[in-house]
């Protein structure tokens, strides 16, 4: 398992939360983003060091329906 930082893991966790609300499937999800079909699963996986870039998590939070500032912490981590 490959060690992501706190910050990292709490967006990764956020959008996974969000996707699951609105029902929408790994797969749906990296479809919107434009990316390889399993890009969310890995990305999401415990088993890689995947995460999403700054620019990703604005395009997250449109395909969301959500400010990027829910996909982001309140205080520093």
């Amino acid at each position: 398992m490959n060690k992501l930082s706190p910050i990292e893991q709490y967006v990764i966790d956020q959008v996974k939360r969000r996707r699951l609300e609105l029902g929408i499937s790994q797969k749906e999800l990296s479809f919107h983003l434009e990316v390889s079909e399993g890009y969310v699963g890995l990305v999401e996986s415990s088993k890689t060091d995947d995460k999403y870039s700054l620019k990703r998590i604005n395009d997250l939070a449109i395909i969301l329906h959500c400010s990027p500032r829910d996909l982001l912490p309140i205080e520093a981590l």
